[in-house]
């Protein structure tokens, strides 16, 4: 669930906490429509849809609203055909710094967070494509929650990783704490959730809560360059890798892609290619699946 994460609160000043000792580097531009009303920003382009988490003012924290607008924003994604490609990330130098904590005061609470929380993880879990969260500066808390959640994670170097409910003594959620065990390993998932303590993107890349670590200018184009290999490939054989990574299926799911795979002609079409020395032309599409 989200933590309502203290690096989202703020101090009696009304300075985030957050400014305290955040890491430094060059000034990222904010995507138009970043500033203002928190909430989630989607472009979509090449084949790829990026939705962003703005609210600058609270580092990226995100808002009841936004926790509950993102399930039906992913599905109307993963009904676009052209979409083939999703990369989560924040606006400007954070990812995003946990839950808001002003929700708590309002009438549903924690236990309107923690299940908005864990709802929205679960979407972007089941989101039918390739997922890719790009991150920048802290990913704590909900944050981290979003960022595990996704297929991929490429972190900008100074990145900063942790998952804090037990700062505030709240049970984290059973999928998510069985999700960031299966990415991290057992041990780092404990050190995480009992410490709150958060990590630099050397111990997130060396444990595997990260896959790939690139300096912060570089972040962006790297993105745009593993998307557009992702573009290229059968998105039949990254929908069935998908499906079979995420657990054994069933034996009816084993027939169904057996099925799908006879019927959809692409590893012919990548067998032609090779022998052509083309790029190959695949047709299968998710709605097919």
């Amino acid at each position: 669930m989200a933590d309502a994460d203290p690096l989202a609160a703020r101090s009696a000043s009304g300075t985030s906490v957050a400014d305290a000792g955040s890491p430094q580097g060059p000034d990222r531009p904010v995507p138009a429509g970043a500033t203002g009303s928190p909430g989630l920003l989607v472009a979509t382009g090449d084949g790829t849809a990026t939705v962003t988490i703005s609210n600058p003012a609270r580092r990226n924290a995100m808002t009841l609203a936004m926790w509950r607008s993102l399930p039906p924003l992913l599905d109307a994604l993963a009904g676009d055909p052209t979409v083939r490609v999703l990369v989560l990330t924040g606006a400007g130098d954070t990812f995003c710094a946990g839950a808001d904590i002003g929700d708590l005061a309002g009438p549903d609470g924690m236990r309107g967070i923690r299940e908005a929380a864990v709802a929205a993880e679960e979407a972007l879990a089941a989101f039918p494509k390739p997922t890719i969260a790009a991150v920048r500066g802290y990913c704590v808390g909900g944050g981290c929650q979003l960022a595990v959640a996704c297929d991929l994670r490429f972190a900008a170097e100074g990145a900063r990783f942790g998952v804090t409910p037990a700062r505030l003594g709240i049970v984290y959620p059973a999928s998510s704490t069985r999700r960031l065990a299966g990415l991290a390993g057992q041990s780092t998932a404990k050190h995480l959730l009992f410490s709150a303590e958060l990590i630099d993107h050397e111990r997130a890349l060396r444990t595997g809560l990260v896959d790939e670590v690139l300096p912060a200018d570089r972040l962006d184009a790297r993105v745009r360059e593993f998307t557009a290999v992702l573009r290229s490939r059968s998105q039949l054989t990254q929908a069935a890798a998908k499906e079979f990574a995420a657990g054994e299926p069933p034996a009816e799911r084993l027939a169904h892609w057996a099925e799908q795979a006879a019927a959809s002609g692409d590893a012919a079409e990548g067998a032609a290619a090779f022998l052509e020395r083309r790029e190959p032309r695949f047709t299968w599409t998710p709605g097919r699946g």
